[in-house]
Protein backbone atom coordinates (compact mmCIF):
# COMPACT_ATOMS: atom_id res chain seq x y z
CA UNK A 1 0.00 0.00 0.00
CA UNK A 2 2.91 2.40 0.59
CA UNK A 3 3.79 2.40 -3.10
CA UNK A 4 0.23 3.44 -4.10
CA UNK A 5 0.55 7.10 -2.97
CA UNK A 6 3.76 7.82 -4.94
CA UNK A 7 2.30 6.07 -7.99
CA UNK A 8 -0.89 8.15 -7.73
CA UNK A 9 1.17 11.34 -7.40
CA UNK A 10 3.22 10.42 -10.48
CA UNK A 11 0.07 9.54 -12.44
CA UNK A 12 -1.53 12.83 -11.38
CA UNK A 13 1.57 14.80 -12.42
CA UNK A 14 1.72 13.02 -15.79
CA UNK A 15 -2.01 13.71 -16.29
CA UNK A 16 -1.59 17.41 -15.42
CA UNK A 17 1.40 17.74 -17.76
CA UNK A 18 -0.51 15.89 -20.49
CA UNK A 19 -3.55 18.15 -20.11
CA UNK A 20 -1.31 21.22 -20.17
CA UNK A 21 0.45 20.03 -23.35
CA UNK A 22 -2.89 19.18 -24.97
CA UNK A 23 -4.41 22.58 -24.09
CA UNK A 24 -1.29 24.49 -25.16
CA UNK A 25 -1.03 22.64 -28.45
CA UNK A 26 -4.71 23.22 -29.26
CA UNK A 27 -4.52 26.91 -28.42
CA UNK A 28 -1.40 27.31 -30.59
CA UNK A 29 -3.12 25.53 -33.48
CA UNK A 30 -6.17 27.77 -33.07
CA UNK A 31 -4.03 30.91 -33.16
CA UNK A 32 -2.04 29.66 -36.16
CA UNK A 33 -5.24 28.96 -38.09
CA UNK A 34 -6.59 32.40 -37.16
CA UNK A 35 -3.39 34.07 -38.43
CA UNK A 36 -3.50 32.03 -41.65
CA UNK A 37 -7.14 33.00 -42.15
CA UNK A 38 -6.34 36.66 -41.59
CA UNK A 39 -3.48 36.49 -44.10
CA UNK A 40 -5.85 34.92 -46.59
CA UNK A 41 -8.28 37.82 -46.07
CA UNK A 42 -5.49 40.29 -46.83
CA UNK A 43 -4.51 38.50 -50.03
CA UNK A 44 -8.15 38.33 -51.17
CA UNK A 45 -8.59 42.08 -50.70
CA UNK A 46 -5.26 42.88 -52.35
CA UNK A 47 -6.28 40.71 -55.32
CA UNK A 48 -9.62 42.53 -55.50
CA UNK A 49 -7.81 45.85 -55.54
CA UNK A 50 -5.41 44.59 -58.20
CA UNK A 51 -8.40 43.57 -60.31
CA UNK A 52 -9.93 47.06 -60.01
CA UNK A 53 -6.76 48.89 -61.01
CA UNK A 54 -6.76 48.02 -64.76
CA UNK A 55 -10.31 49.38 -65.04
CA UNK A 56 -9.31 52.55 -63.21
CA UNK A 57 -6.25 52.98 -65.44
CA UNK A 58 -8.30 52.56 -68.61
CA UNK A 59 -10.84 55.11 -67.39
CA UNK A 60 -8.15 57.67 -66.53
CA UNK A 61 -6.24 56.92 -69.76
CA UNK A 62 -9.24 58.04 -71.76
CA UNK A 63 -8.87 61.52 -70.29
CA UNK A 64 -5.13 61.76 -69.67
CA UNK A 65 -3.39 59.60 -72.25
CA UNK A 66 -0.13 61.58 -72.02
CA UNK A 67 0.47 60.56 -68.37
CA UNK A 68 2.26 57.38 -69.45
CA UNK A 69 4.74 57.16 -66.54
CA UNK A 70 1.91 57.27 -63.99
CA UNK A 71 0.19 54.32 -65.66
CA UNK A 72 3.45 52.36 -65.88
CA UNK A 73 4.14 52.93 -62.18
CA UNK A 74 0.67 51.76 -61.22
CA UNK A 75 1.02 48.68 -63.42
CA UNK A 76 4.42 47.83 -61.88
CA UNK A 77 3.04 48.32 -58.36
CA UNK A 78 0.06 46.08 -59.19
CA UNK A 79 2.35 43.30 -60.45
CA UNK A 80 4.56 43.63 -57.37
CA UNK A 81 1.50 43.42 -55.14
CA UNK A 82 0.21 40.29 -56.87
CA UNK A 83 3.61 38.57 -56.67
CA UNK A 84 4.35 39.40 -53.02
CA UNK A 85 5.06 36.40 -50.82
CA UNK A 86 4.67 36.89 -47.08
CA UNK A 87 4.06 39.93 -44.92
CA UNK A 88 7.43 41.65 -45.51
CA UNK A 89 7.17 41.58 -49.31
CA UNK A 90 3.48 42.46 -49.16
CA UNK A 91 4.21 45.48 -46.96
CA UNK A 92 6.85 46.73 -49.41
CA UNK A 93 4.47 46.17 -52.32
CA UNK A 94 1.73 47.94 -50.37
CA UNK A 95 3.94 51.02 -49.97
CA UNK A 96 4.62 51.12 -53.72
CA UNK A 97 0.93 50.62 -54.47
CA UNK A 98 -0.09 53.49 -52.20
CA UNK A 99 2.40 55.82 -53.89
CA UNK A 100 1.21 54.77 -57.35
CA UNK A 101 -2.46 55.20 -56.47
CA UNK A 102 -1.80 58.65 -55.03
CA UNK A 103 -0.21 59.66 -58.33
CA UNK A 104 -3.12 58.38 -60.41
CA UNK A 105 -5.61 60.23 -58.20
CA UNK A 106 -3.47 63.36 -58.50
CA UNK A 107 -3.63 63.05 -62.30
CA UNK A 108 -7.38 62.58 -62.12
CA UNK A 109 -7.75 65.81 -60.14
CA UNK A 110 -6.37 67.74 -63.10
CA UNK A 111 -9.26 66.60 -65.32
CA UNK A 112 -12.69 67.87 -64.21
CA UNK A 113 -14.44 65.82 -66.91
CA UNK A 114 -12.91 62.68 -65.40
CA UNK A 115 -14.00 63.72 -61.92
CA UNK A 116 -17.57 63.88 -63.22
CA UNK A 117 -17.43 60.47 -64.92
CA UNK A 118 -19.77 57.99 -63.22
CA UNK A 119 -17.50 55.10 -64.16
CA UNK A 120 -14.50 56.79 -62.54
CA UNK A 121 -16.47 57.70 -59.43
CA UNK A 122 -17.75 54.15 -59.07
CA UNK A 123 -14.25 52.68 -59.51
CA UNK A 124 -12.81 55.18 -57.05
CA UNK A 125 -15.53 54.29 -54.52
CA UNK A 126 -14.85 50.57 -54.93
CA UNK A 127 -11.13 51.17 -54.53
CA UNK A 128 -11.66 53.19 -51.35
CA UNK A 129 -13.93 50.44 -50.00
CA UNK A 130 -11.29 47.82 -50.82
CA UNK A 131 -8.56 49.91 -49.15
CA UNK A 132 -10.71 50.06 -46.01
CA UNK A 133 -11.13 46.29 -46.11
CA UNK A 134 -7.38 45.81 -46.53
CA UNK A 135 -6.76 48.00 -43.49
CA UNK A 136 -9.30 46.04 -41.44
CA UNK A 137 -7.75 42.76 -42.58
CA UNK A 138 -4.28 44.03 -41.64
CA UNK A 139 -5.47 44.94 -38.16
CA UNK A 140 -7.08 41.51 -37.72
CA UNK A 141 -3.95 39.78 -39.01
CA UNK A 142 -1.62 41.80 -36.77
CA UNK A 143 -3.87 41.09 -33.77
CA UNK A 144 -3.69 37.37 -34.48
CA UNK A 145 0.08 37.55 -34.95
CA UNK A 146 0.40 39.40 -31.64
CA UNK A 147 -1.59 36.69 -29.83
CA UNK A 148 0.33 33.85 -31.48
CA UNK A 149 3.74 35.45 -30.87
CA UNK A 150 2.86 36.11 -27.24
CA UNK A 151 1.71 32.53 -26.75
CA UNK A 152 4.89 31.19 -28.37
CA UNK A 153 7.16 33.45 -26.27
CA UNK A 154 5.71 33.14 -22.75
CA UNK A 155 7.11 30.69 -20.24
CA UNK A 156 6.59 27.70 -20.13
CA UNK A 157 5.04 27.64 -23.62
CA UNK A 158 8.36 28.72 -25.13
CA UNK A 159 9.88 25.44 -23.95
CA UNK A 160 7.48 23.35 -26.02
CA UNK A 161 6.12 25.59 -28.81
CA UNK A 162 9.23 25.42 -31.01
CA UNK A 163 9.46 21.65 -30.52
CA UNK A 164 5.88 21.38 -31.75
CA UNK A 165 6.71 23.43 -34.87
CA UNK A 166 5.24 26.79 -33.86
CA UNK A 167 7.29 29.88 -34.62
CA UNK A 168 6.72 33.60 -34.42
CA UNK A 169 5.12 35.31 -37.40
CA UNK A 170 5.97 38.65 -38.99
CA UNK A 171 3.64 41.59 -38.55
CA UNK A 172 2.27 43.29 -41.66
CA UNK A 173 3.92 46.65 -41.08
CA UNK A 174 4.46 49.74 -43.15
CA UNK A 175 8.17 49.78 -43.93
CA UNK A 176 8.28 53.52 -44.58
CA UNK A 177 6.43 55.17 -41.70
CA UNK A 178 7.30 58.63 -43.05
CA UNK A 179 5.16 57.85 -46.11
CA UNK A 180 2.02 57.70 -43.98
CA UNK A 181 2.97 60.29 -41.38
CA UNK A 182 1.34 63.12 -43.32
CA UNK A 183 -1.28 63.25 -46.05
CA UNK A 184 -0.08 63.25 -49.65
CA UNK A 185 0.53 66.59 -51.34
CA UNK A 186 -0.77 67.11 -54.82
CA UNK A 187 1.40 69.37 -56.96
CA UNK A 188 1.22 70.05 -60.68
Amino acid sequence: MEWLIPVLIIVALVAIIGIYLWATYNSLVTLKVRVDEAWSDITVQMKRRADLIPNLIETVKGYAAHERSVFENVTKARAESLNAQGPAEAAAAENHMQTALRSIFAVAEAYPQLQASQNYLQLQGELVDTEDKIQASRRFYNGGVRELNTKVQVFPNNLIARNLGFTQRDFFEVSDSAAIAEPPRVQF
